[in-house]
């Protein structure tokens, strides 16, 4: 098996490791009620996908302070 004679650099593990970093969420703004929501997702405030409705948005129920 084979094993390596010298360690790696600093410099030469980081250069390495230069693609490795992580990706921002790509998002767009819903043309219905212009909500940021995430690419290929029905909307939640609104319902709306591909410019049709396709499910009630969920309403949240508040909660009673007793």
């Amino acid at each position: 098996m084979a094993v390596p004679k010298r360690k790696h650099s600093n410099a030469r593990t980081g250069s390495r490791r230069s693609h490795d970093h992580k990706t921002l969420v790509q998002r767009t703004l819903c043309k219905e009620c212009a909500t940021a929501i995430l690419n290929h997702v029905v909307c939640p405030k609104c319902g709306f996908y591909m410019d049709r409705k396709v499910m009630e948005p969920k309403v949240k129920k508040k909660k009673r302070r007793a």
